[in-house]
């Protein structure tokens, strides 16, 4: 029978919590990161961490980027019925024009599941930057989906518009990937995403968690396994924060999520690309 527990996250120094119904359980002994196996980061030199913030945009991509994000959106927000004025509309009061809980997840249902031809910019010349930074090549191809994917990640202030702490590598589509974050507006040390270093090291034996789509929050069911806390209490996170025109890449065995967004008035809006493992280079 699905029980409730608490979340218990401290994000640099600052404690969260939050209700998660589900069936909870400790995994085995094993530490699922082999850095001998498809791993994308395998062999680089913050391979120990996990993560690492890399620059990747100029200025003019960037502001490119940032019209192909706006321009999704307002397209999400027209399927469902709601009309604005387009150019007022700005991303970072997007909580101002959608008001209703209900209209946001329908919103979401669109913005979560874009592929490359959703946007403006080729996403596609965009991975050898990606690809200067690992010891291997990437494609926008995820094989076992059939497709690219690209995800744009809408945080209203103080909400639970947030994914639960995860891996993404419990999902076996994932498991070959480069996640790559990237701050669009409203991001900052109050809402950017928090992760847990070195966790990709840690073995299962240490987590409570969910199975994938079991975990229940604020009435919403993830896709995604929830993971409660370690044996040993809450998680310690971090928000590395990076900056306009740079990206987060990390690892999907990394430990990440519950993205909280503290600002009082602003919404965070970020983009989630995933390049998958090619080849190894020589």
């Amino acid at each position: 029978m699905p029980t409730e527990e608490r979340c218990r996250l401290i994000i640099d120094g600052q404690n969260f919590e939050f209700g998660v119904q589900g069936n909870f359980f400790v995994g085995d002994d094993v530490v699922l990161y082999n850095k001998n196996t498809d791993n994308s980061i395998s062999g680089c030199s913050w391979e120990h961490l996990g993560y690492k913030i890399i620059d990747v945009f100029n200025s003019d991509e960037y502001e490119n980027l940032l019209k192909s994000v706006k321009k999704n959106i307002i397209e999400g927000i027209k399927n469902i019925g709601l009309v604005i004025d387009e150019q007022e509309f700005k991303l970072q009061n997007y909580h101002k024009y959608i008001t209703k809980s209900s209209d946001h997840y329908q919103i979401v249902n669109h913005t979560k599941n874009l592929i490359n031809d959703d946007f403006d910019i080729n996403i596609d010349k965009l991975i050898k930057k990606f690809e200067d930074h690992v010891r291997c090549n990437l494609s926008s191809h995820i094989k076992d989906l059939g497709k690219s994917h690209v995800q744009i990640r809408i945080i209203r202030p103080n909400s639970l518009d947030i994914n639960p702490p995860h891996r993404d590598s419990y999902l076996d589509y994932w498991k070959k990937i480069l996640n790559v974050w990237i701050p669009i507006t409203g991001s900052n040390k109050n809402s950017s995403l928090p992760i847990v270093p070195k966790s990709h090291l840690l073995s299962e034996k240490k987590i409570l968690r969910t199975k994938a789509r079991e975990a229940l929050i604020n009435g919403n069911l993830y896709t995604v396994p929830c993971i409660i806390s370690t044996t040993e209490g809450p998680f310690e996170m971090i928000r590395p924060n990076p900056q306009k025109g740079q990206a987060l890449i990390f690892t999907p065995y990394l430990i990440h999520g519950a993205a909280i967004n503290n600002n009082n008035d602003t919404t965070r809006i970020s983009l989630e690309l995933r390049f998958e493992k090619a080849e190894t280079k020589d």
